[in-house]
């Protein structure tokens, strides 16, 4: 029997912490990598590891039971959308840089809390969380211009930031497949599964039409980037976010989400030297605004409400 979830404490805020560092340096390595072996064959290396990984561990521990439940479905639609959020993260990150791609992968809170409300009743949105998606969607139209004015802007980073944005739909989307399918009832490591088999199954046919299946250099950077994309965010952070969400209230570690696209847009400054401009960190601080307001709502009504 599980023990009644908690909020979080000293312990709970460290790891989150660590979490939130892993996942946001991970698209730094991707382009500190991408001269020796291609983002894209970076994303079917790290979801190889990390499917083979997952599946060794089912063998040891369980969760194979899922598949006799009727989750092949969802598991195949979440793993299609899973393996579009790779393809878009690893095209974007060819035009733009590792910051942005950090701030616009994490709109996929918005865009799950939008499918979720009209597939689901219990999920429907209240009116601080859609003050949050349009905080967030001018965010995002913020670092695209100052509201769409493409004049003058590069359009290869103009492409870069679309196809994150995409991303981030690709994921939301993703967590809402898992919600409204059998998926919802299935051991945690049974839908990682689907998801990370299914990329490794389709991204090498994406690359090989990309003519990028000869971009592979084993270098200790790419190598590394590869195992650590894969050991560590796909199979670790993954597997303690999970253990974290049975022992935590969701809601209070939804709070600490915020800093994962800060810790990517530091990394991207600090270790690939990569500019900002005001349009984006104004447009940022925007989307993680909204973010906070969609994904923590509660949290953030309480605090209010105190104050």
């Amino acid at each position: 029997m599980i023990a009644e979830r908690k909020s979080a404490d000293a312990f709970a805020i460290q790891v989150m912490t660590g979490l939130c560092v892993i996942w946001g340096i991970q698209q730094v390595m991707v382009k500190l990598a991408a001269p020796d072996i291609a983002p894209i064959m970076q994303a079917f290396g790290r979801n190889l590891v990390a499917a083979v990984v997952v599946g060794l561990m089912m063998c040891w521990r369980g969760g194979w039971e899922g598949l006799r439940q009727g989750t092949l479905k969802g598991g195949a639609l979440a793993g299609l959308l899973f393996t579009a959020e790779f393809f878009f993260i690893a095209q974007g990150l060819v035009y733009t840089s590792a910051s942005h791609m950090a701030v616009f992968i994490y709109t996929a809170p918005i865009f799950s809390a939008l499918g979720l409300h009209f597939l689901l009743p219990s999920e429907r949105l209240r009116p601080l969380q859609w003050l949050g998606i349009a905080v967030c969607f001018g965010g995002i139209a913020l670092c695209f211009g100052g509201g769409f004015n493409l004049a003058g802007m590069d359009s290869r980073l103009l492409l870069g930031d679309a196809f994150g944005v995409l991303a981030g739909l690709s994921w939301g989307l993703t967590t809402v497949a898992v919600r409204t399918t059998r998926l919802s009832e299935a051991p945690p490591s049974l839908t990682l599964f689907y998801q990370l088999f299914t990329a490794a199954l389709l991204l090498p046919f994406a690359a090989l039409a990309l003519g990028k299946t000869d971009d592979v250099s084993f270098t200790a950077i790419g190598v590394g980037s590869v195992l650590f994309q894969g050991l560590v965010v796909s199979f670790f952070s993954y597997f303690t976010w999970f253990w974290l969400l049975r022992r935590y209230l969701a809601s209070n570690l939804a709070v600490f989400s915020f800093m994962t696209p800060m810790f990517g847009i530091a990394f991207g400054v600090v270790i690939l030297g990569e500019p900002l401009t005001l349009n984006f960190v104004g447009g940022a601080v925007l989307v993680l605004i909204g973010i906070t307001l969609v994904s923590s709502e509660q949290w953030v009504r309480k605090t209010l409400r105190r104050r």
